[in-house]
């Protein structure tokens, strides 16, 4: 028997809400399929299955608040349910038998009652519906599917007046759209003077969530600054190569097949760590766990406040290109509140800009279990001496918080210096590969 438990979505989640199954009892899984909607203190999350199975039980119903580590179902294994696979749902018993029909045929009798029709499985310990009143108060999130919230935007459609038919009561997106045409076959006089409705309990849900929100991330920094001991180093960055390529590379393909410099740094981030791989990883159970992989969190401000750190998965071996479509589809659907646990789980190592907010630098705290943080700044114009000349260069301030129980200044300063000598030589960053470079930067005397 396996146990589907309620994974942690990252180090600020203590407890998190069902908001819809996405399979049934009797039904096959597949490795990495979605299989919940999990609502948590940031965003409505796709919670994906580890392990391949059909499903036995579903413990939890919609609308249920539990903590991480809960059981939420239980699978059996793919070949337990049946020995030759014809079928993944037990058979139904057989017709009893009955005595060798007469030579003459008996006077029609009644016809037989219907069949039942089959009993749902019911959910453990928990009523088969969540009262209205529960929905609304277990949660500080209306039960709105992450594509109805977005489609009712793009309508200007309140979502949270709008009755939900969809699992445990939750909005669909044709919920949506019939409450469109609703609004739009309404006489304009009757609409009016009536305005769109705010209500004080929306109000009260949305505030409560902010609050929600920034508990859990001032449990998970509190956390950090326990636990880690954190050291902090910079490295001033030319940009001038860089964003000379860049500017080449972008010239004449539209605008939507066009490159950020924050792709050219994600890409520096995963070449500069295969020189210094003790910055990407995690320390669990007092001892570092190194990733082979560079699974890049990328810190994203929400529009309501409040910020998350997906992960961008394997960038070492990506091409800009796919790097940036990567990027900004993470976006949207991180500000839609609309990720996969996978997204939110697998982070080595947070990336953080805050160049468009205009700051010279950011100094960072760990987000644990990992073990490093890069920030970067704005890129601005500076004095710059070079080769005996002094002339004004666009320059960016890269900053490392890392854990001391992993690594040390010495070999912080090795990445930055790394980092550095990446972005003197962007072509090369176009490279999937994320062999360690050859270039000036040395590992000390």
């Amino acid at each position: 028997m396996i146990r589907f438990e309620l994974p942690s979505l990252g180090a600020d989640m203590e407890e998190g809400t069902l908001l819809e199954w996405r399979v049934q009892p009797g039904e096959r899984v597949a490795r990495g399929q979605v299989v919940a909607l999990v609502d948590t203190s940031k965003a409505a999350v796709e919670v994906e299955i580890w392990k391949a199975g059909v499903v036995a039980e579903l413990l939890v119903a919609p609308g249920d608040r539990i903590p991480v580590g809960t059981v939420m179902a239980t699978l059996t294994e793919p070949d337990a349910a049946t020995s030759d696979g014809a079928s993944l749902i037990a058979p139904q018993p057989p017709a009893p038998a009955t005595p060798s029909a007469p030579a003459t045929p008996p006077a029609p009798a009644s016809p037989p009652a219907p069949a039942a029709p089959p009993v749902p499985i019911p959910v453990a310990g928990v009523p088969s519906a969540v009262p209205d009143a529960i929905a609304l108060t277990i949660s500080a999130r209306h039960p709105v599917s992450p594509a109805a919230r977005q489609r009712a935007r793009a309508l200007e459609i309140d979502p949270d007046t709008i009755a939900g038919t969809g699992h445990g009561g939750a909005v669909t997106i044709e919920d949506v759209e019939r409450a469109a045409m609703r609004v739009r076959a309404e006489p304009a006089a009757a609409r009016a003077p009536t305005p769109p409705p705010v209500s004080a309990t929306g109000a009260a849900m949305a505030a409560a969530r902010q609050r929600e929100m920034r508990r859990a991330i001032a449990a998970a920094m509190s956390r950090s600054k326990r636990e880690i001991p954190h050291y902090y180093l910079s490295e001033s960055i030319p940009m001038a190569a860089a964003l000379d390529w860049l500017q080449q590379r972008n010239a004449g393909v539209p605008i939507t097949q066009r490159i950020l410099p924050a792709v050219l740094q994600l890409k520096a981030v995963a070449q500069a760590l295969a020189e210094v791989p003790e910055l990407n990883g995690v320390h669990r159970d007092g001892a570092f766990e190194a990733s082979a992989a560079v699974h890049a969190g990328v810190a994203i401000s929400l529009r309501g406040g409040g910020l998350v750190a997906p992960a961008i998965h394997d960038v070492g071996t990506k091409t800009l290109d796919t790097l940036m479509r990567d990027l900004s589809d993470l976006v949207r659907r991180a500000r839609a509140g609309s990720l996969r646990s996978s997204e939110m789980t697998d982070p080595t190592i947070t990336i953080t800009n805050l160049g468009d907010q205009g700051v010279e630098s950011v100094f960072g705290v760990i987000y644990p279990p990992q073990v490093a943080l890069v920030g970067f700044g704005r890129i601005a114009e500076r004095a710059w001496a070079q080769e005996g000349w002094v002339r004004a260069v666009p320059v960016v301030t890269a900053s490392l918080a890392a854990d001391h129980r992993v690594s040390d200044g010495h070999r912080g300063a090795r990445f930055l210096a790394v980092l550095r000598d990446c972005l003197q030589r962007p072509q090369e960053l176009a490279d999937t590969s994320t062999q360690p470079r050859k270039g000036p930067a040395r590992d000390g005397p």
